[in-house]
């Protein structure tokens, strides 16, 4: 993959908001919003309040950004010896780590701000929440298990969209969780092939970079079957019906394809196989998950 494209130097606020944003990826919320609207859904088991799903955006959205700021302001000086990522803002200074930081703790005050408006348990829960979210940003320094690391904080998309509904944890918010933690784990791990040498030459710590690539992707594709299990496991739980399991099936099939795009010494098609399959299943699951809840309520309405 190559290195990130950013704009010449910002001027003004309004470019320097256009960097930042452009420099954490806030398009790919996608990923883990369509999750945490999946939690939403079952939690409410159909529409939640305006009010619950307004502030769980928000939630999401400042979670993301602080995870991606702190992240790019943590990593800053190996982005800035790794080829792939020097063209980021701040190796090129288009940003300063003072800037980063102060949008970086705007995010952290929104976050508080919705997790106080959804429910006691959301602003409880929220400093443990915090520390998985900035902590992921160091694990690559010491352990090849970053990326369960990462699925861990992704997983908390969901689950604390539950408990906004439901000011509860129950096991059934722990099992989607556990989806998105593999799923997003195992796509980490396809991610993370492309810097194999630049790992190994900076004693950076990860899966492909100490057992290699051929048991990078083999492992990816163990944990997105256990991704699919754990959602099979939901849909029973749950009782859901015919349009989710339709769902399941696409994203087991999206799964599929993603892993027939690499092969260990091809890694050409990383670009499709992360950025758009992995989006194209969030949507799908979310959409199927919707339309099934809204069916049911027709139904029964009938």
């Amino acid at each position: 993959m190559s290195a990130t494209t950013l704009p010449a130097r910002p001027h003004g606020p309004a470019g320097k908001v256009r960097t930042f944003l452009e420099a954490i990826k806030f398009e790919h919320t996608v990923f883990a919003l369509p999750f945490a609207y999946l939690g939403m859904l079952l939690a409410a088991r159909g529409a939640p309040t305006l009010a619950q799903a307004l502030w769980i955006t928000v939630a999401m959205g400042a979670a993301r950004t602080l995870a991606m700021a702190l992240n790019r302001l943590i990593d800053r000086e190996i982005d800035a010896r790794n080829p792939r990522t020097a063209g980021r803002a701040l190796p090129r200074r288009l940003l300063s780590a003072a800037e980063m930081g102060a949008f970086a703790a705007g995010a952290g005050v929104i976050l508080v701000l919705a997790a106080w408006q959804l429910n006691p348990l959301c602003l409880q829960l929220l400093p443990g929440a915090v520390v998985i979210l900035v902590g992921y940003s160091y694990t690559k320094r010491f352990t090849w298990l970053s990326h369960a690391v990462l699925g861990i904080a992704d997983a908390l998309a969901p689950i604390g969209a539950w408990a906004a509904v439901t000011a509860t944890v129950p096991p059934e918010s722990l099992l989607l969780g556990f989806a998105v933690a593999t799923w997003i784990a195992g796509f980490d791990l396809l991610y993370a092939c492309q810097d194999v040498v630049f790992d190994r030459a900076n004693g950076l710590h990860s899966f492909p970079a100490r057992f290699g690539i051929p048991a990078a992707l083999t492992w990816a594709k163990l944990l997105h079957v256990a991704t699919i299990g754990a959602l099979v496991l939901l849909g029973v739980a749950l009782g859901l019906g015919l349009v989710y399991w339709l769902g399941v099936l696409i994203a087991a099939g999206l799964l599929i394809y993603e892993h027939s795009l690499l092969q260990p010494d091809d890694l050409s098609k990383l670009d499709m196989a992360f950025f758009n399959v992995n989006g194209y299943i969030a949507v799908a699951l979310f959409l199927a998950t919707a339309g099934d809840l809204a069916l049911s309520w027709l139904l029964a309405r009938g």
